[in-house]
């Protein structure tokens, strides 16, 4: 169990939610230089907290300054999405913003509706991703056992922006990622104050 919040943090923190093994981390470079808190299902990929991403009860209110969520939210079944951003917001700082990225289905549905369902869109370090990997979770890891890596739910860009604004973020900035067929949320405790400050922070992001 983490402890309560200080009345000051020393450190920037960020949650990376659905962190996956050691190894997997995949997330922008300045945040290599912050505390990070890892959460996962799995207790095999040895998180800080073994817990569902829609349950981040052990996590204090604003303790985090970013949640970063590549990748995961999928792997939820849709009721349980709500409660997800919801919590993504409580653990949030007031200055904080959570990062969100699933597969693009809308995108997908090009290799579904021309039968090239099986094909690889690319290469990853896991190895090649189908589109059928991207629509029900990687199928290689799922067949070791990996059934945690099976995908619940699917979103679109107007359905990701229901959700994260039912959940209260107070601006949301939407991009699509082309090359791997994907969807970055990034979605904001308070909104930022210029389009100079948003600019910046989608370029640190990569996005």
């Amino acid at each position: 169990m983490l402890r309560k919040k200080s009345a000051k943090r020393s450190h920037r923190t960020f949650l990376n939610a659905g962190c996956g093994s050691l190894s997997r981390g995949r997330f922008p470079q300045f945040l290599r230089k912050w505390k990070q808190i890892r959460v996962d299902v799995d207790p095999g990929v040895k998180p800080d907290i073994v817990a569902n991403i829609a349950d981040l009860s052990a996590i204090p209110d604003g303790k985090v300054d970013v949640v970063w969520a590549a990748h995961c939210v999928e792997h939820l079944y849709a009721h349980q999405v709500p409660h997800a951003f919801a919590e993504f917001r409580r653990v949030l700082c007031e200055t904080g913003f959570a990062c969100i990225i699933v597969p693009d289905l809308q995108a997908i549905a090009h290799f579904i509706a021309t039968d090239r369902l099986h094909e690889t869109i690319y290469e990853s370090p896991a190895g090649p991703v189908t589109g059928h990997d991207m629509v029900w979770g990687f199928g290689e890891a799922i067949a070791r056992g990996k059934t945690t890596m099976a995908h619940h739910c699917g979103f679109a860009p107007t359905l990701l922006l229901q959700y994260l604004k039912e959940a209260g973020f107070a601006e949301i900035v939407l991009r699509r990622r082309t090359h791997h067929l994907e969807l970055a949320a990034v979605a904001l405790k308070r909104p930022l104050t210029s389009p100079e400050r948003r600019t910046s922070l989608m370029a640190r992001l990569g996005l």
